[in-house]
This record gives C-alpha cells, sequence and structure tokens, in this order.
C-alpha cells in the first residue's frame, strides 16, 4: 500500500490511542473484525469512505480530522 493508507492507519492508531482504547475495544465498536483494524491501522488496506466515516463517528471526530 502507498504512503496515504499508512499515514491514515497512523493517524487512526493516534485517535484511538488518545481515547484510552484497545484495538480489541475499538473494532468491536466499529463492527468490524480486530485483525482487519490492524491492518487498517498499519495502512495495508485501503478504506472505503464509508468505513472512515464510520471510524470517524466511533472516534468523534470529523474524517478530514483522520487524513493525513
Amino acid at each position: 500500500m502507498g504512503n496515504l493508507a499508512k499515514e491514515l492507519g497512523k493517524k487512526i492508531r493516534q485517535a484511538r490511542k488518545a481515547k484510552g482504547l484497545s484495538q480489541d475495544a475499538f473494532a468491536l465498536i466499529c463492527q468490524v473484525d480486530r485483525s482487519y483494524m490492524g491492518r487498517i491501522e498499519r495502512g495495508e488496506v485501503n478504506l472505503t469512505v464509508q468505513k472512515l466515516y464510520q471510524i470517524a463517528e466511533s472516534l468523534g471526530c470529523e474524517p478530514v480530522q483522520l487524513l493525513p
């Protein structure tokens, strides 16, 4: 994956940790498998816009705040 996916994943991880959420708990909140959340945070997958909005909502932020 390109740098964009890696940077997006990094920002999602930072936001999750700032909320004090484990990856397992956050994956449950976002209704995705924990291994998929790990792949998102490592930048191994390209997110759909819908999934980006779902993650942002779960973090209590706007999707633009997660973009690199």
